[in-house]
């Protein structure tokens, strides 16, 4: 019965961050890969400057430009386009990028997190949460491509915990998005628009 509901719920959204249709789109800040990976944590498992490679625990933080990746633990590398590819876990591992040319960021939530700097691809692994300001989607699986911010969720078993205790809502996917502000503009009272009362209506 579960897998039943988890085949029906796979690829059950494939959703647009942003107006994808407009002739400007905004991306992920395309200036992170020219700046340093700058990392820290509590205990260096394996730091190899020869390949750039590393795997770090305990509260480690690695940025890159406006991306930020918090975890328990991550391993990581610098690929050779300077971009960072890595895999984290945590309670949550959180994950934060500002959007190219707007003030707003982009943040992912999960306890694992794959994140390919070369394919420009966050994915997201049990209790996931991605977030654009007010505008936020739930799920067990969650990817989300910082290039062209197309992002798809899916209804999946979450891993940490046995099947036979799971039920149909882990399955699900939810989500919201915000008024957009033209149309808060649009429905908003007119200015100066007074509400008649019962009596002067009589007068007529």
């Amino acid at each position: 019965m579960m897998r039943d509901i988890m085949a029906k719920n796979k690829y059950l959204l494939i959703l647009l961050f942003g107006t994808l249709l407009n002739s400007i789109a905004a991306h992920a800040e395309r200036a992170d890969r020219e700046k340093p990976i700058v990392f820290s944590a509590d205990t260096s498992e394996a730091v190899n400057y020869e390949t750039k490679e590393a795997t770090l625990s305990g509260n480690v933080i690695i940025t890159q430009g406006t991306m930020m990746i918090r975890a328990d633990r991550v391993k990581f590398r610098q690929n050779p386009d300077n971009s960072l590819s890595a895999t984290a876990y945590g309670k949550p591992v959180s994950f934060r990028q500002k959007r190219d040319d707007v003030d707003e960021f982009v943040e992912g939530y999960a306890l694992r997190a794959e994140y390919d700097g070369q394919k420009e691809l966050l994915e997201l692994f049990d209790q996931a949460l991605l977030k654009r300001e007010d505008d936020e989607i739930r799920s067990n699986y969650i990817s989300y491509n910082t290039g062209t911010e197309i992002f798809r969720a899916e209804g999946r078993f979450n891993s940490t915990r046995p099947e036979s205790e799971q039920t149909a809502h882990d399955t699900r996917v939810s989500g919201q998005f915000k008024v957009q502000e033209e149309d808060r503009k649009r429905l908003a009272p007119k200015p100066g628009a007074e509400l008649q009362t019962d009596a002067e209506l009589d007068k007529r």
